[in-house]
């Protein structure tokens, strides 16, 4: 039992509340491209990034995991990436490092789905069974360099948005 619930229920809200913060943070991700900040789903992507992370840590486990260190370092780069949006405002060099945090935090959300999927279906577990193949890395691989482009034209687009409306 976490929080009441089974583990299965616990589970479950647990992919609802990771599924709603990835999708929430690609349209603030793309809403950084043309400058806008999204105040609304922006809250929500950050919140339910964190709640990602913290509902992550109450899984049993019996040992340091490899996910266990994904989410402190998800949650520091939240962290400072909320910092600068609400307690920093943007302000000066923080809108590109705002920018930069939530791509990267959505990307560490993203990272941890292709994981989750290629453990979780059937046909992607065949492919990669241990998560050391090819097909698995290739995929990490080009998700890496696709949000890479992503957050470089996303900081650099929402940081000369700032500039273009002095």
């Amino acid at each position: 039992m976490t929080l009441g619930m089974s583990l299965e229920t616990f589970t479950i809200v647990h992919v609802v509340i990771s599924l709603i913060g990835i999708l929430s943070g690609f349209v603030v991700v793309f809403g950084l491209l043309s400058g806008k900040q999204l105040n609304g789903l922006t809250a929500l992507f950050l919140t339910t990034t964190v709640l990602t992370s913290v509902t992550g840590f109450m899984f049993p486990f019996e040992k340091v995991t490899p996910g266990i260190k994904l989410g402190i370092i998800s949650l520091v780069v939240l962290a400072i990436t909320i910092a600068a949006r609400y307690i920093l405002h943007l302000a000066g060099a923080w809108r590109a490092i705002y920018a930069a945090g939530a791509t990267l935090s959505l990307y560490l959300n993203v990272f941890v789905l292709v994981v989750q999927c290629f453990e979780k279906v059937p046909a992607l577990h065949a492919l990669a069974p241990t998560g050391s193949e090819p097909p698995f890395l290739f995929t990490q691989l080009v998700v890496l360099a696709a949000f890479l482009v992503l957050g470089a034209f996303a900081t650099i687009k929402f940081r000369h948005s700032a500039m273009r409306a002095v």
